[in-house]
């Protein structure tokens, strides 16, 4: 499977925020819609970088409560690791445990088509062993 298969089943809808978005307009984006990652797309309307929950820590972690006033473009991984829809699930996989990150965006000719998150992979993983057990079961039921 591919990631054009997994978006396919999940849809392309990404949160995004701008550059100069507040840390504390990001967070609650964050917190309202119960995610773990924003893609940060500028006027451009190419991604720049990504901000995560873990970007949020260090950053109040550095700087305080003051962070929170800061704009997400100081605070954003801008070293960003991205994909195309031809990817493996496996290779996506790979990807995500060699940079012990969770989200990796989708983008395709500058721009952003989709994200896939590890709980993504690992909904995918779960359900593709579910039929393997399925087939298995079938199988030796009819001896």
């Amino acid at each position: 499977m591919n990631v054009a298969a997994l978006l396919k089943m999940k849809g392309g809808a990404v949160a995004t925020a701008r550059p100069q978005a507040t840390l504390h307009e990001v967070a609650q984006q964050l917190s309202e819609r119960k995610i773990g990652t924003v893609v940060i797309v500028g006027d451009n309307g190419r991604v720049d970088g990504i901000f995560s929950e873990r970007d949020l820590v260090r950053a109040i972690a550095k700087n305080g409560v003051k962070a929170l006033d800061t704009p997400v473009s100081e605070a954003m991984t801008k070293k960003l690791i991205s994909c195309d829809r031809s990817v493996t699930v496996d290779e996506l996989m790979a990807m995500m445990t060699r940079g012990r990150f969770r989200h990796v965006p989708v983008i395709e000719e500058n721009a952003l088509i989709g994200i896939v998150s590890i709980g993504d992979v690992v909904k995918n993983h779960i359900a593709e062993v579910e039929m393997e057990v399925s087939a298995m079961r079938g199988y030796l039921a009819t001896g």
